[in-house]
């Protein structure tokens, strides 16, 4: 009996610790023993509308940073949620608006971060540009703490022109195994690369001359996502359309950050019996257990709503020749998992 009074009480604690999160963290229990044996993250994994979501590792921390769900007017900023083992997450509150972003007047969509030289460098894009005659484009942000608050870095759009045909919104930014960090971008079924510059307030020219290089692969809608595993780069991205039951991932995989990406395959789409439009993902990788999650949005089957979005995450796996298997939605989510050891 003191193992059952041990694991309610354990539960208890779990549920009293879980800053703004949902009801629907699952625990399972051996029926024989009555031992605690895996408690889930449950789906979505906060509450809240929230889209388009960006999952990293800072420190000892899982973090994530979403688009807030909204008519366009009403996407004037930011919240982020972190979490020390993807179960019990952590709210912050309007971490970058248009307050600070003078141009920025609504749409503010899909931020993206990275870390350089103890600075966080969150980039986004604002205003949804039709033209190039439009005021807005891509963002950058800076703060000293992931959780911001974050302050315009330059006063104007970083890419504010549609260059190969790409909007500029839904940026990625990645870090390359030899140092270098590029923005990947664009929607309206195109795709770009660009090197950023030492302090990201601009970009590199190519040996050709060129700033932007276009690597759009076959069915390419917007959302793009790359990694690094053994050696290969896997880059990823949405199809179909957002407020549709259609909208799902695909990949492709090659040997450099330009391609050519031959597509392989859609990972992640709808199940008629846990939710639709699930798609505009990102991944995270624990180094510590070698696990990799998707996070994603998707539609709960409720909704019909285009923007009655939640985050998701489940797992993600790989085949022996390094494919990524279909990926199973569940409303489950996943195992508690802390990240411990990062290596530096």
């Amino acid at each position: 009996m003191n193992n059952v009074y041990s694991t309610l009480f354990l539960i208890f604690l779990l549920a009293m610790g879980c800053k703004n999160k949902p009801s629907n963290i699952e625990v399972f229990k051996d029926q024989e023993q009555d031992s605690l044996v895996t408690i889930k993250s449950g789906n979505p994994v906060f509450e809240g509308w929230y889209a388009d979501p960006e999952g990293i590792i800072f420190d000892d921390k899982y973090w994530v940073f979403p688009t807030y769900s909204a008519k366009y007017e009403k996407q004037v900023f930011f919240d982020a949620f972190s979490s020390p083992d993807l179960v019990q997450w952590t709210k912050h509150e309007k971490i970058l608006d248009t307050i600070s972003v003078k141009w920025a007047k609504k749409a503010m969509w899909a931020p993206s971060i990275i870390e350089k030289n103890d600075k966080y460098y969150l980039f986004f894009g604002a205003n949804d540009i039709q033209s190039d005659d439009e005021k807005g484009g891509i963002g950058v942000s800076v703060s000293d703490t992931p959780e911001g608050p974050y302050k315009d870095l330059l006063g104007e759009p970083l890419i504010d022109k549609f260059h190969n045909g790409a909007q500029p919104i839904d940026q990625f930014v990645f870090h390359d195994k030899d140092g270098q960090y590029y923005l990947i971008y664009g929607g309206w079924k195109h795709c770009n690369i660009a090197k950023l510059n030492d302090d990201f307030t601009g970009f590199k020219a190519f040996d050709d001359g060129t700033v932007f290089k276009e690597i759009t692969p076959h069915n390419y809608v917007e959302g793009p996502f790359m990694f690094i595993k053994d050696g290969k780069y896997y880059f990823m991205w949405s199809e179909g359309g957002w407020t549709g039951p259609d909208y799902s991932v695909a990949y492709a995989i090659a040997d450099s950050p330009f391609g050519p990406f031959k597509r392989k395959g859609k990972i992640l789409k709808q199940d008629p019996s846990i939710a639709t439009g699930a798609g505009h993902h990102s991944v995270i990788h624990n180094p510590s257990t070698d696990d990799f999650y998707i996070l994603y949005h998707r539609r709960p089957l409720t909704e019909t709503d285009g923007n009655s979005r939640e985050t998701c995450i489940d797992k993600m796996d790989f085949n022996k020749d390094g494919t990524i298997k279909p990926i199973i939605m569940t409303n489950e989510g996943v195992p508690i998992n802390k990240i411990i050891n990062m290596p530096i």
